[in-house]
């Protein structure tokens, strides 16, 4: 009896293993597919590759081979997807950055010679037009919408295979990654590779969600993690570029770093959450709000600012000159400011510092010339402030935002100039150590390379 039921409780199990079914994409293939594009980007020689890298040249030395080499175009490739009948495509800027020609190749197999309407570094996002009309085109979905576990499947050209399809599920939102501080990705298992980048990322509505931009990986090739820039993003930067060429954000003009547990306890809050104020520049929106330097602010324009990194796609994707209510935890309750947003115009990235002047690239962080409002917050009349941080390590090794740095090794820093002498000095595998002034305190930071 005992075996019978064993028996029937196993018919049971593979009867309901029967009855669960995984997505069938062929439909949404089908439907989608066509608006999908293949691009290649030419940048015609010239002059441009009459400079050899250090390592060409080596070759040319070593094969004995006279002279100059020919002129060669540097060619890239990558994916896009049609947004209106009549020819407009979006992809990625590092697609297309520098090319001379454009070639955009459908799936019925036409080429078509594209223009670049404009490209906006600070979102990756580039709007392309083809001369063509009754095109294929991909409905346009919401990205504020989608759903943590949604299954959504990629189309794209990986490793120059055109019109390949993957398909995963949504890992999570909201992501930053590097310095691209307006963009919250989609993070998805979907696989990608190199060719992928511009292409859609679509829902099982048929609806593109987002533009397939990024991995993360210690080989090159995919290990599970890809990214995309939100389709609410790409789209708010496209109508800008078609309508004017050049994208206007709002701009708050204020220094931020994310609460830890520490600092939720020295302000009383019940748990970590927001972004917490370490600068507010000079007569900027943020000073005239009222806001000040130790506020926390937990939302704007009525949505919740859980991470700092929340804060400046939300400001970013505000209009300029557009009054927003936000509020601030402060002296352990929280409060209602009104600000009026101003115009950050172009392609540079807005810093959380009020300085023009900047350095670090290539070091996982970036400094900026003390402002008044720095000298008065940290005390300090010498120095650079971190400005931001882009590399896990330098988190690791405990150097924050709003720092100020007062010595590289045993090198006095009174300015930017002295900071990018001190670093030139260093071998590039020497570790790089700090003394910072942070909340009235010195500290020494190291920082491995």
């Amino acid at each position: 009896m005992k075996r019978y039921w064993l028996l029937l409780l196993l018919n049971s199990l593979l009867a309901s293993a029967d009855s669960v079914t995984l997505p069938d994409f062929t439909g949404l293939v089908k439907e989608t597919s066509g608006a999908v594009v293949n691009i290649v980007a030419r940048d015609n020689a010239d002059e441009k590759t009459q400079q050899m890298s250090p390592q060409e040249e080596q070759l040319f030395r070593f094969f004995g081979l006279p002279g100059q080499p020919e002129n060669r175009d540097r060619v890239s490739g990558g994916s896009g997807f049609i947004i209106s009948k009549d020819g407009y495509i979006l992809t990625n800027r590092h697609v297309i950055q520098g090319a001379d020609k454009v070639t955009v190749t459908l799936k019925d197999r036409r080429e078509l010679e594209a223009s670049i309407i404009g490209e906006d570094e600070a979102s990756d996002v580039a709007l392309l037009k083809v001369d063509a009309k009754q095109l294929p085109v991909l409905e346009i979905g919401s990205s504020e919408q989608l759903s943590i576990g949604e299954w959504v499947m990629a189309i794209g050209s990986p490793l120059s295979f055109e019109h390949s399809v993957t398909k995963g599920i949504v890992s999570a939102k909201g992501r930053r990654m590097g310095v691209q501080q307006y963009v919250p990705y989609i993070q998805s298992d979907v696989p990608i590779n190199r060719g992928n980048s511009g292409g859609p990322l679509i829902n099982m509505q048929g609806q593109v969600v987002g533009i397939n931009t990024l991995i993360v990986s210690n080989t090159g090739g995919y290990m599970g993690i890809s990214f995309s820039i939100p389709i609410d993003v790409a789209m708010n930067v496209a109508d800008q570029l078609k309508a004017n060429q050049v994208v206007k954000r709002g701009y708050l003009g204020v220094g931020y770093e994310n609460v830890n547990q520490e600092m939720a306890d020295y302000l009383g809050m019940k748990r970590p959450i927001g972004a917490l104020i370490n600068n507010v520049s000079k007569n900027s929106a943020a000073e005239k709000a009222g806001i000040e330097v130790g506020d926390v602010i937990v939302k704007f324009a009525g949505k919740n600012i859980e991470f700092a990194e929340d804060l400046p796609p939300i400001v970013g994707m505000t209009k300029p000159e557009t009054e927003v209510e936000l509020t601030v935890f402060r002296d352990g309750k929280t409060k209602l400011l009104t600000a009026s947003l101003e115009s950050t115009e172009g392609n540079n990235l807005v810093s959380s510092n009020s300085s023009d002047d900047t350095y670090g690239k290539g070091l996982g962080f970036t400094v900026a010339g003390l402002t008044e409002q720095d000298r008065q917050r940290s005390g300090e009349d010498n120095g650079v402030v971190v400005q931001s941080i882009d590399d896990p390590e330098v988190r690791r090794a405990n150097l924050t935002v709003g720092d100020v740095i007062k010595k590289v090794g045993k090198v006095n820093v009174k300015d930017l100039k002295d900071f990018k002498a001190a670093i030139a000095d260093l071998e590039s595998d020497e570790p790089i150590v700090l003394l910072v002034s942070r909340g009235g305190g010195n500290r020494f930071i190291v920082i491995e390379r």
